[in-house]
Formats: structure tokens, C-alpha cells, sequence
């Protein structure tokens, strides 16, 4: 793994994975895989709805338990670049549930934080395996977000190994 924040501006994260290119695809654009892997540690992602083609919108709501009880959080989003098996670039915003962009101050983000983000995802054949490359744009290298990515991914790779052979 390698984090490679060149541009603070980024967070930029770099995976090895023992799994094919189409299946690492299918992970990203197959919502009930989306949902098994998708998020930080602890949290469900009870909805994702994607129409993963270029002008296609994405939903995504993402539940957690807080002190305070249960906490839902919506992203939405548009597909830029769909290139099956090698590039995936999306727009994510966070919105409410039916998909209307909720600016970040009243979700509880800092100032400045930018209203619509871009996800890229560059797979790459490595031998048996992939070469994965995620860049998120507009989120800082040293965030929470970078964190979270992370732990995701971690997620992602347990998935893979779960459904390997099916």
C-alpha cells in the first residue's frame, strides 16, 4: 500500500489486489458488492444505487451507530468516465436521500470543503492480480477521509478473498 500525497489536495492511494481486473471492476460497480465493502469499519451501506454509465447518477446512503443512536449519511454523484475493466471516474457530493446536494457546512464539514469531489479509479492487470490506483479529488491527504479510504479498501480486500471462486 502507498499513500502518496503529492497534491494535498488528494488522497491518493495505491493497492496491490489478488484478484483480476474484472472482478476488482465488479466490485466498483456492482452495487451488492459496493455495499459489502464500501465504507469505514462499523459502518452499513443499506442503499447504492448505480447506473454506472457516462451521465449516469449514483446514490449511495451509508449508516452508522453513534453515541447517539443511528446516523445516516447520503452521496450522490455522476459518472464521467466509465471504461469497463481499466477507469472509473465519478463526482461525489453529499445530499440527502433523494439525491439533492446538501452543502458540506450543514453536514458538519470545516469551511472551505468542496461542494462536489471526483473519485478515479485506474486498474491495471498485474499478473494474477490488479494494480489499483484511487485518487479522490478535493479530499486533503492527511483527512479523515484518507482514513476512511483506507480502511475500505482494507474492507475490499476481505471481500475479494470471501467471494473468490464464485
Amino acid at each position: 500500500m502507498t499513500n502518496d500525497n503529492g497534491s494535498n489536495d488528494a488522497v491518493v492511494i495505491e493497492r496491490t489486489l489478488d484478484a483480476p481486473v474484472n472482478r476488482v471492476w465488479e466490485m466498483w460497480t456492482r452495487p451488492e458488492h459496493f455495499r459489502a465493502w464500501y465504507g469505514p469499519m462499523g459502518a452499513s451501506i443499506p442503499s447504492a444505487d448505480m447506473d454506472v454509465r457516462v451521465g449516469g447518477k449514483r446514490l449511495v446512503a451509508m449508516e452508522m451507530q453513534t453515541p447517539n443512536g443511528s446516523m445516516q449519511m447520503w452521496f450522490t454523484g455522476e459518472y464521467l468516465t466509465v471504461d469497463p475493466t481499466s477507469l472509473l471516474v465519478y463526482t461525489e457530493s453529499m445530499s440527502d436521500e433523494t439525491g439533492r446536494v446538501v452543502p458540506p457546512t450543514e453536514m458538519g464539514m470545516p469551511d472551505g470543503h468542496p461542494e462536489v469531489t471526483e473519485v478515479v479509479v485506474e486498474l491495471t492487470p498485474d499478473g494474477d492480480g490488479t494494480k489499483m490506483v484511487l485518487t479522490h479529488r478535493g479530499v486533503p491527504a492527511d483527512s479523515p477521509g484518507a482514513t476512511g479510504w483506507n480502511i475500505a479498501l482494507d474492507k475490499l480486500i476481505t471481500h475479494l478473498a470471501d467471494t473468490a471462486g464464485r
